[in-house]
C-alpha cells in the first residue's frame, strides 16, 4: 500500500461513531443538536466521527443536506479527533459530488457504501469505486452492508480495487459473514482498516487486526464502546471481553427495528434529541420502546423524557 496513506492508517482506528441526524417537528435538520450529539460523543472518548452513513438516514436527506450536514460535523469536530462522512449513493454522479465535497471541505476520509437497489455486478461495482477513487485523493473506505444494498463486494474485488486504488484504504464491514471478513484482511493486506459494522462482531475483528468499529451503539453508549477498544489497545483481553459481552443486550435491542428508529427512540428517551424520523422510517412500536427504556435502565442510563 501506498506510504502517503499511513497517517490515516495510524490515526483512524478505535470507535468511529456514525452520529444520527436530527430533526425538528417541522422535519428540517437540527444542526445544534447534532454539534451537541458531537460533543456528547467527544466528552465520552469517541475516537473518530462519521455521519450521513446508514444511521443519519442519508436517504432521507437531499443532497445539498447531506452537504451541510457534513460541514455542520465537520466544523464541530474541529480537528480534535479524524472525521469520515459517508458520502456513498445509489447514484453514481451524486456520489462522486458528495466525495469530492468531502475532499473539499478537509474530511480525513471518505465513506462509500456499495449502491443499494439497483444491484450492480462485481465489475460494475468496481468500475462504480474505481472512478469515485481516481477522482479524489481524499482516503476512500468502503461500506459494504450487504443486508442493507443486497449486495456484497467480492473479496476478490475489493483487493482488486485495493491494488488499483491506492487511496482505497479501509473498508466498514456491516457483514455477517466472518470467513469473508477474514479473507478480505488476507487479500487486501495486514494494513488494510477493518472496521466493523456488526456490533457483536466488534470486537472479534479487532482480535484478527481490524482497526475499530463504526457502530450505531456508539450513539447511546459511547464510553462503553470506546473503552472497549482502549482495553484491547492496552492488550486487556479480559476487559475487552467483559465489554464485549456488557454490551450485548444493548446491542440487540437497539437493532429489534430498522437502524436509526432504535438508536433516535433511546435518544429521545434520553433527553438528547427530539426523536423523529422522515417517513418512510418511523419510531419502533410502543411495545419496543418500552423495552429499549427497561434495557437502558439496565445501563444505568437516565431516561427522563416520554416520547
Amino acid at each position: 500500500m501506498s506510504k502517503k496513506y499511513d497517517v490515516i492508517r495510524q490515526k483512524l482506528r478505535g470507535s468511529i461513531c456514525p452520529v444520527i441526524t436530527p430533526f425538528k417537528d417541522n422535519q428540517e435538520i437540527d444542526f445544534e443538536k447534532q454539534s451537541e450529539l458531537i460533543e456528547f460523543q467527544l466528552e465520552n472518548g469517541t475516537h473518530g466521527i462519521s455521519v450521513t452513513g446508514t444511521s443519519g438516514e442519508p436517504s432521507s436527506l437531499t443532497t445539498e443536506e447531506r452537504v451541510q450536514v457534513m460541514l455542520n460535523a465537520m466544523e464541530t469536530v474541529n480537528g480534535r479527533v479524524p472525521f469520515a462522512p459517508g458520502t456513498g449513493s445509489v447514484n453514481h454522479d451524486e456520489t462522486m459530488y458528495l466525495t469530492k465535497k468531502a475532499e473539499e471541505m478537509g474530511a480525513d476520509a471518505a465513506m462509500v457504501i456499495v449502491p443499494y437497489y439497483n444491484k450492480p455486478n462485481q465489475l460494475a461495482l468496481y468500475k462504480h469505486f474505481k472512478t469515485v477513487a481516481d477522482s479524489v485523493e481524499i482516503p476512500i473506505i468502503i461500506y459494504n452492508i450487504p443486508g442493507r444494498t443486497a449486495q456484497n463486494m467480492e473479496v476478490s474485488t475489493m483487493a482488486r480495487l485495493v491494488k488499483d486504488c491506492p487511496n482505497i484504504v479501509g473498508v466498514k464491514e456491516a457483514n455477517k459473514d466472518f470467513e469473508h471478513v477474514n479473507r478480505v484482511m488476507l487479500k487486501c493486506g495486514r494494513d488494510f482498516l477493518l472496521y466493523s459494522g456488526i456490533e457483536l462482531l466488534c470486537y472479534p475483528m479487532l482480535a484478527i487486526g481490524g482497526a475499530g468499529s463504526i457502530s450505531a451503539t456508539a450513539n447511546v453508549e459511547p464510553k462503553k464502546v470506546a473503552e472497549m477498544h482502549n482495553a484491547w489497545e492496552k492488550g486487556d483481553i479480559k476487559k475487552t471481553q467483559d465489554l464485549h459481552y456488557e454490551l450485548m443486550n444493548l446491542n440487540d435491542v437497539l437493532f429489534k427495528d430498522t437502524n436509526p428508529a432504535p438508536s433516535k427512540a433511546a435518544l429521545g428517551m434520553m433527553g438528547k434529541i427530539n426523536p423523529t424520523l422522515r417517513l418512510p422510517m418511523d419510531l419502533p412500536t410502543k411495545e419496543l420502546q418500552e423495552e429499549i427504556r427497561e434495557t437502558l435502565k439496565q445501563y444505568n442510563i437516565d431516561t427522563p423524557n416520554a416520547i
